[in-house]
């Protein structure tokens, strides 16, 4: 087995962003998976596979995999056992507490059993985040997008800069909620879905599943970030407006 870069009692938040800043430009596959414990592994990647992978190597700790006692080759993370760690293990913070945190976590939170993203802070307003099939890894920006909460790991030590001011998105994000999105411009998203050769399962202008599950079969099919929402980019690519 491959040794780990750190040990948990040296592993900071600014390690974290380091060692991920390393990995822009890096390819990107949905359901990727990253061996753990291999310090050159360079992709491809999905978002919590890269997060994983980025914890591992700074604190030599599984984190956000389904089993965080499993074989650090064949771990296998995804954003729902992140939010399911960050509420076992007490580490939930504010989004603006996270920004402006190096190597704190932002979690937009999983579609049941299929999608969400999540991203690591630099502290500054930006983040590197296994992003796209059509972009890879990237450095990019926190502001003008829904995230749910913040997430400090255990065993990173953070420093905490100026608080950055989060900027909320610009327009109205559809997503999986409660109470659950009702609206015409849903049905519009769910027509252009059902014309772009994805099926909602109807035209009942409410976002759920099963809308959420065809706006993901479309994303994938783009490359575009796989999160089961439809913001501006989703939009542009099925010809709605915001």
């Amino acid at each position: 087995m491959m040794s780990v870069s750190t040990t948990s009692t040296t592993a900071t938040g600014q390690q974290l962003v380091a060692l991920g800043n390393t990995r822009v430009g890096d390819p990107y596959i949905f359901g990727a998976l990253a061996p753990k414990n291999d310090p050159l592994f360079h992709g491809p990647w999905d978002c919590a596979e890269f997060v994983s992978w980025l914890i591992f190597q700074t604190t030599g700790k599984l984190y956000g995999c389904e089993n965080n006692a499993q074989n650090p080759a064949t771990a296998n993370a995804f954003t729902g056992f992140f939010e399911r760690d960050a509420h076992s293990l007490g580490n939930i913070v504010s989004v603006e507490e996270a920004a402006s945190a190096p190597g704190a976590l932002l979690l937009r939170t999983a579609v049941p059993a299929l999608g969400g993203h999540i991203v690591v802070c630099d502290g500054m307003g930006g983040t590197v985040e296994a992003h796209s099939h059509n972009d890879g890894v990237i450095k990019g920006k926190i502001a003008n997008r829904r995230w749910d909460i913040g997430i400090r790991v255990p065993g990173v030590s953070y420093e905490a800069l100026p608080v950055v001011p989060v900027e909320p998105p610009h327009t109205t994000i559809f997503c999986v909620s409660t109470p659950i999105m009702t609206s015409l411009k849903v049905g519009e998203i769910q027509r252009a879905l059902l014309n772009a050769g994805f099926d909602p399962h109807g035209i009942d202008s409410k976002y759920g599943n099963e809308t959420a599950k065809a706006v993901i079969a479309f994303q994938k099919q783009k490359g575009l970030l796989v999160d089961g929402e439809v913001g501006a980019q989703t939009a542009a690519a099925l010809g709605v407006v915001l």
